[in-house]
C-alpha cells in the first residue's frame, strides 16, 4: 500500500495530473516477447530486450475487447475503422466533444505515436497533436528524428476531448480501447511510442509511473513499445527534453535510422 501511493504521489508531481490512472496493476515479466506475445507489463532494467507479462492471451483479450463492438474486427482499413466508429456516441464525452479525433499519418507507418486524448486545438481541427504540444511532437519528429510527420502514424487513446482537459476517466478508456487496438492492428507498427502516463498505462495495464517505465522497450502485443513523457509535460518541464531525446534515439537506433544534423529537437 506504502508504495502504491508512494508511486501514485510520484506520478502527481512528474505529470501534473490530478485523477487516478485506468488498469490495474500487472506483475512485472522479464521474459523476451515474439509477435504472439501477450499485453505488456513494467519493464525490467534492461534496455536491450522487451517485456511481455502473457497474463492473458491476446486472441482471447482481441475478441473481448471487439465483441463490444460486432464487426469491428472485420473493418480491413483504416477508412472503414473511421467510418465504423462514425458519429460516435458510445461514451459521455459525445455530446461535449467539437470533432472526433481519429488519426493521422502514414497507414503503413513503421512508428506510430500514441497520446492521451485531444486537447482544444485537437477538438477544433479533428486532428490529433496540433496544438503547442503537437508542434513540440513535429519538431521531434522532423527535426529531431529526420522524418517528416506525414510519415508516421498519430493517434489517441481517448477520441474525443475529456471536458476542461481532465483526466481521461476508466469508463471512456474502455470504450475507446477497441478502436485503438485496431488502429495499431492496422497499421502494424515497427515501433510504438507511448506519451506520457495515461497512454502508456492504457497500453500496460499497469499504474506504474511513467518515469520508471520511460526509456525500456516493453512488449504490446509483439510491438516494441518505447513509454516517454508527453510533449505537454515537456512544456512544463523543459529539463527533460533531454530523457526524452535519449528515448527517441533509442527508437531511431531500433528502426534503423541515423542521426540528421542538429538532430536534438530542443
Amino acid at each position: 500500500m506504502i508504495a502504491t501511493l508512494r508511486d501514485y504521489v510520484e506520478q502527481l508531481r512528474e505529470e501534473g495530473l490530478d485523477g487516478l490512472p485506468a488498469g490495474p496493476a500487472r506483475v512485472p515479466q522479464t521474459s523476451g516477447a515474439s509477435r504472439t506475445a501477450g499485453a505488456a507489463g513494467v519493464a525490467p532494467p534492461s534496455v536491450d530486450e522487451p517485456v511481455s507479462a502473457p497474463s492473458v492471451r491476446p486472441t482471447a483479450a482481441r475478441v473481448e475487447l471487439f465483441s463490444r463492438y460486432p464487426g469491428l474486427e472485420k473493418t480491413a482499413t483504416l477508412t472503414e475503422l473511421r467510418e465504423f466508429i462514425g458519429d460516435c456516441q458510445r461514451c459521455k464525452l459525445a455530446p461535449r466533444r467539437t470533432n472526433l479525433v481519429y488519426g493521422v499519418g502514414n497507414p503503413d507507418a513503421d512508428l506510430m505515436f500514441v497520446g492521451e486524448a485531444p486537447g482544444a486545438d485537437e477538438d477544433a481541427r479533428g486532428e490529433p497533436f496540433v496544438g503547442r504540444a503537437g508542434q513540440l511532437l513535429t519538431d521531434i519528429i522532423e527535426r529531431g528524428m529526420g522524418m517528416a510527420r506525414a510519415d508516421v502514424y498519430i493517434c489517441n487513446v481517448i477520441k474525443c476531448r475529456p471536458p476542461d482537459n481532465r483526466n481521461p476517466e476508466p469508463d471512456e478508456v474502455v470504450a475507446c480501447e477497441p478502436f485503438l487496438m485496431r488502429q495499431i492492428d492496422l497499421v502494424r507498427p515497427r515501433v510504438i511510442v507511448g506519451l506520457g502516463t495515461f497512454a502508456v498505462q492504457a497500453l500496460l495495464k499497469v499504474k506504474t509511473p511513467i518515469s520508471r517505465l520511460r526509456g525500456v522497450w516493453h512488449d504490446y502485443r509483439g510491438i516494441k513499445m518505447m513509454p516517454t513523457f508527453h510533449p505537454a509535460y515537456l512544456l512544463r518541464s523543459p529539463s527533460e527534453k533531454r530523457v526524452v531525446w535519449a528515448d527517441i534515439q533509442l527508437v531511431m537506433k531500433e528502426l534503423g535510422r541515423s542521426l540528421p544534423p542538429r538532430g536534438n529537437p530542443s
